[in-house]
Formats: structure tokens, C-alpha cells, sequence
């Protein structure tokens, strides 16, 4: 069995173990996540470096880049209050903008950003819900709004970014980066909503941010691999 196999296995274990343990409201669960969480990216990252079909990929480096800003904001996000999570939202937009760095470089050339339905249906979903969000931040904390802000207009310009890549690359590498992308939107979405909108919400939302999250993150990485 290949490095890389054996990795990306290792990974597969941590995001169900970390998965199961978000959403439990134990402290030993809580307590363990310190363990499981931190070495998510650090394992998904090596699985990509030791991939020999990644290396010659055009989005090797930046995808790396964005996995090493996403271990500081997985570390970052297991601290509690306003300072951890703009902290942490602060470096997976690091992340982001890494991401968006490869994804542009190699974009679809053929027809403007705009041209895309896919992208243009992001910008619009982001024009009405970003705003919402962000204010319902501030009212938790009122230097949070511009951070969730731009957070959320940064994740979503790399989203749209992945629905638009050049045809030159693999279609398969393509529809893993976008799905990867979507599935990373919607787990930010949903936390987002977890922390600043609902009340009382359920342990197992962050169950699902986490089973998104980590899926997300490991379509990225393979669609990288394979272009």
C-alpha cells in the first residue's frame, strides 16, 4: 500500500472520529477533539505531497497553502469566544485566498467569471445572505460583522473560483474542486448560522459543519491530485 493510500486512510479515520466527536456536548469528547482536530489538515496535507500524481499539478501549490491556512484556523477554532473565532475565520481566509490564487491562475479563460450560472448564483446567494449573517454577528459582538463579512465574501469568491476552471484541466479534477468547494460553502454556512442565529442549537449541527467540512477539504485535495 502506497504513502499516499495510507494517508489519505489515516484521514478518512480522523474526520469520521472528529466528526462523531463534535457532536457530542461530553467535556472528554471536547477534550479529545485537541488531538483529532489538529491533525486533520497536517495528514490531508502530507497525503497530497507524497501523491505522485500531484506532481506536476498546476494546483498542488496553492491547495497546500490552503490546507497549512485551514490547520491554523482548525487550531484557532477549538478556543472559545469572539478573539478565537475572528482568529481562526482570519486564516482559513488566508486559506481562501491561497485557493482562489491556484483556482485563477487556471480559470476558464473562454467566457468571463460572470458568464458562469453556477458562479453567479453564489454572488447572489452571498449579496442576500452575507449581509444577515454578518449583522447577526455583530449583535453577538460587534467587531464580528465586518470579520464574518469578509469571511463570507472571500469563501464564496473561492467557491465560484472552482465552478470555474479552465477545460484543459481533467473533468474529473473540475468536479471534485467544485463539489469540494460547495461542500466547504455549506459547512461554513452552516456554522455560521450554528454561532450567530439559532438559540439553541443542536449538538449534532456541528457534526454536520465537521462531516462537510472534512469532505470538503479532501475533494479539494484529490481534485489538486488529479489535475
Amino acid at each position: 500500500m502506497r504513502t499516499t493510500t495510507r494517508l489519505r486512510l489515516a484521514y478518512g479515520a480522523l474526520a469520521i472520529t472528529d466528526t462523531l466527536l463534535a457532536g457530542s456536548g461530553s467535556h472528554w469528547a471536547h477534550r479529545a477533539r485537541f488531538v483529532t482536530k489538529p491533525l486533520l489538515m497536517p495528514v490531508l496535507g502530507a497525503s497530497l505531497a507524497t501523491d505522485p500524481r500531484a506532481q506536476g499539478s498546476p494546483l498542488r501549490a496553492s491547495t497546500l497553502a490552503g490546507q497549512a491556512a485551514g490547520w491554523a484556523g482548525d487550531v484557532l477554532l477549538l478556543g472559545e469566544g469572539p478573539k478565537a473565532f475572528a482568529a481562526g475565520a482570519g486564516s482559513f481566509g488566508v486559506g481562501h485566498l491561497a485557493y482562489i490564487s491556484g483556482l485563477a491562475r487556471h480559470r476558464d479563460r473562454s467566457t468571463p467569471l460572470r458568464g458562469n450560472r453556477a458562479a453567479r448564483a453564489i454572488a447572489a446567494t452571498w449579496a442576500v445572505s452575507g449581509p444577515v449573517m454578518a449583522i447577526a454577528a455583530a449583535r453577538k459582538e460587534r467587531a464580528l460583522g465586518p470579520t464574518v463579512l469578509g469571511y463570507s465574501a472571500l469563501l464564496s469568491s473561492m467557491t465560484a473560483s472552482a465552478q470555474h476552471l479552465s477545460p484543459a484541466l481533467p473533468r474529473d479534477a473540475r468536479v471534485l474542486t467544485a463539489v469540494g468547494a460547495g461542500l466547504f460553502l455549506l459547512s461554513d454556512s452552516v456554522l455560521g448560522s450554528r454561532t450567530f442565529v439559532l438559540t439553541d442549537p443542536p449538538e449534532r449541527l456541528e457534526s454536520l459543519v465537521m462531516a462537510t467540512y472534512t469532505a470538503g477539504q479532501l475533494l479539494i485535495s484529490e481534485g489538486a491530485a488529479r489535475a
